[in-house]
């Protein structure tokens, strides 16, 4: 049983979409206290609620609440809570949906922003998509953007989005409705460059009260692809690191490597799956009673296009779907060219989870969890730079 002592306490926080708990535990690792958790999909409930009931070191505080967010009564909580976080879904503006976008009766980016609204939080973290920068959506994005950083210019009964842009735009021209706004920043990033051991691009939207004169900027990246292939290619530290025989290891890349072949190549490298997965045994077929969702699950087919993700360099951005993924996202492929699907505690290692966070449900709905969640890392490390931006402000007062 986790040590109860060391549950988390800081800054007040909401959980909007919370889903396996990605953001959320991000948000408990990084300091805030999350007094809500809002979710309204029931196997997605199940996880939260049994990490709860375990007494897990991050959830074991949380208030859970099943059901959609604009059911839940949100005046108890205005004035209080520091921190607003939370992915809207993200099938309006997924590549893999069918792009509806604001017309799509799943977009929760207005409902969110009527709650940053209400409840007048110093800060919020929204993820969600690459597909949000598409061109496609562009003023769309914008308008996201521009609602969410002036909160006290609500859309009108009837008023559709382009014209409330508009007057979103004009409202920001004139240095209207400035005491209640916000400094909103928005960054498409790549998780591998955080150490994640994967290769995830989402879209984070950040913002902070500008009441509260807080500088901030996004963290930079620190791992990257050519301080991995330095270690691969040039000095063979990763492969000594791994124990991997040159016979074992994959061909050397035929591309030009100019920027890894630097000998002052400096930060860290990429996480691969072989880094993600230590520790691990192959999964057999029947549970473990040491490791916790790791069984091997058949069916997987490597064909052109759908591959896999190799051994030895970060993962392919797990997906929320089941065995039909477009590129095998959610499968692993050998050196030989052989492959497998990941088990949960594989994916949930993808996903950065801590060993001991259980995802409730079958191998397909897990998948669908993780393949939705913001990796724990990641989260952890952007909400960490906005608790540090809040407490210096408080200092300073």
């Amino acid at each position: 049983m986790p040590n109860r002592s060391a549950r988390p306490t800081g800054p007040a926080s909401i959980e909007l979409f919370a889903g396996a708990g990605g953001l959320a535990l991000g948000c408990q690792l990084a300091g805030f206290n999350a007094v809500a958790t809002l979710e309204r999909n029931t196997a997605a409930c199940d996880t939260l609620r049994r990490n709860k009931a375990r007494g897990h070191r991050l959830a074991a505080d949380w208030l859970i609440q099943e059901g959609d967010v604009r059911d839940f009564d949100w005046a108890q909580h205005e004035g209080v809570i520091d921190m607003v976080a939370g992915g809207p879904p993200c099938q309006p503006f997924s590549t893999g949906g069918l792009g509806r976008a604001a017309s799509d009766e799943r977009n929760m980016f207005p409902v969110t922003a009527d709650i940053v609204a209400q409840l007048r939080p110093k800060a919020f973290i929204i993820e969600n998509v690459r597909g949000l920068t598409r061109s496609a959506f562009s003023e769309y994005y914008e308008y996201v953007q521009r609602r969410l950083a002036l909160p006290e210019v609500p859309a009108k009964a009837g008023e559709d989005w382009p014209n409330h842009l508009a007057r979103l735009r004009r409202a920001a021209a004139h240095g209207a409705h400035h005491d209640f706004a916000y400094n909103v920043v928005a960054t498409l990033v790549n998780a591998a460059d955080y150490g994640v051991p994967q290769q995830r691009h989402r879209v984070f939207i950040i913002g902070l009260r500008t009441d509260l004169e807080v500088r901030w900027q996004f963290p930079a990246a620190t791992h990257s692809k050519e301080a991995l292939m330095h270690t691969q290619w040039v000095t063979g530290t990763y492969w000594e690191e791994h124990e991997v025989a040159i016979g074992q290891r994959p061909a050397r890349p035929t591309t030009r490597m100019p920027k890894a072949l630097d000998p002052q190549i400096s930060g860290q490298r990429w996480q691969t799956v072989r880094d993600a997965l230590v520790g691990l045994p192959s999964p057999t077929r029947h549970p473990s009673t040491e490791i916790s969702d790791h069984i091997y699950q058949s069916g997987a087919r490597s064909y052109p296009g759908h591959t896999g993700s190799p051994w030895d360099s970060p993962a392919k951005a797990l997906k929320a779907g089941y065995h039909g993924v477009p590129g095998g996202e959610n499968m692993l492929r050998h050196t030989n060219g052989a492959v497998r699907y990941f088990t949960v505690r594989e994916s949930a290692r993808i996903q950065t989870f801590p060993d001991d966070y259980e995802v409730h449900g079958s191998w397909g709905e897990a998948m669908r969890q993780l393949g939705n969640a913001v990796p724990v890392r990641l989260a952890a490390i952007v909400a960490a730079s906005v608790h540090t931006s809040l407490a210096d402000q408080e200092r300073s007062r």
